[in-house]
């Protein structure tokens, strides 16, 4: 099969793909500034593994979603968003990507936290790559994974059964919430477990409502809630 290059793809999908690659970008250098400053040490171990396996994911991540360029145009592009949806995100965000990152770098600085074992860090760092694994992959299988809740009917949205979408419904948040309960193990804080869990409580209610609005708007989505009963653990929810 002829490979495509990027001067094969449409202006506005090359336009797409060059601004999520920028967002991604910007994304990593100010996690990394933002762990260096609060904690005060360029050296920082932990900070460091934090952000390699956020660029180990996104390499691999990156040579499966390259071959449709489409879908990380989406995901580069600012498209219709419901309000409730403007806020969810909006909170989950700063928590995730800001908060959590600054009370485990000054968590670092000042000691609040008792010192973690070896062993729980590693459990954290496992369960962060586990967590980036599985968002990847609900993001590779499903053609319509976007970071904004609306219905793609531009993109003729469909239902995805497909890969982890089989177990639950919504993989790619299950897997951004045990990134959220074990980045601050892997960072050696406890105390940023707060912003943790309620960035993974902010999740949750994303589901919800999200659930909600697929009922409603996609065409099919009902079957498929019927087959696959839980929405972020099997057996449980």
């Amino acid at each position: 099969m002829k490979s495509e290059s990027s001067s094969d793809f449409a202006p506005d999908v090359r336009k797409g793909v060059r601004q999520r690659a920028a967002q991604i970008l910007v994304a990593l250098l100010l996690q990394a500034a933002i762990l260096c400053l609060t904690s005060g040490e360029f050296g920082w171990l932990w900070g460091w593994l934090y952000v390699a396996t956020y660029v180990a994911g996104i390499a691999v991540n990156s040579v499966f979603m390259l071959r449709r360029p489409e879908q990380v145009a989406e995901r580069g592009r600012a498209g219709f968003q419901k309000n409730w949806d403007k806020v969810v995100s909006l909170a989950w965000g700063l928590l995730f990507f800001f908060i959590l990152l600054v009370v485990a770098g000054l968590d670092e600085r000042l000691g609040w936290s008792p010192d973690l074992s070896l062993g729980l860090q590693l459990v954290g760092l496992a369960g962060f790559a586990l967590g980036l694994a599985l968002f990847s992959w609900a993001m590779i299988v499903n053609a319509y994974f976007s970071t904004v809740v609306r219905l793609q009917s531009d993109r003729g949205h469909t239902v995805c059964g497909s890969g982890p979408y089989r177990v639950v419904r919504h993989p790619g948040y299950a897997g951004a919430i045990l990134q959220g309960l074990a980045a601050p193990l892997l960072l050696g804080s406890l105390w940023a477990l707060v912003p943790g869990t309620v960035a993974g409580a902010l999740m949750v209610l994303r589901t919800v409502l999200e659930d909600r609005t697929l009922q409603k708007e996609l065409p099919g989505y009902e079957d498929y809630v019927r087959r696959v009963r839980f929405r972020l653990l099997p057996g449980v929810w």
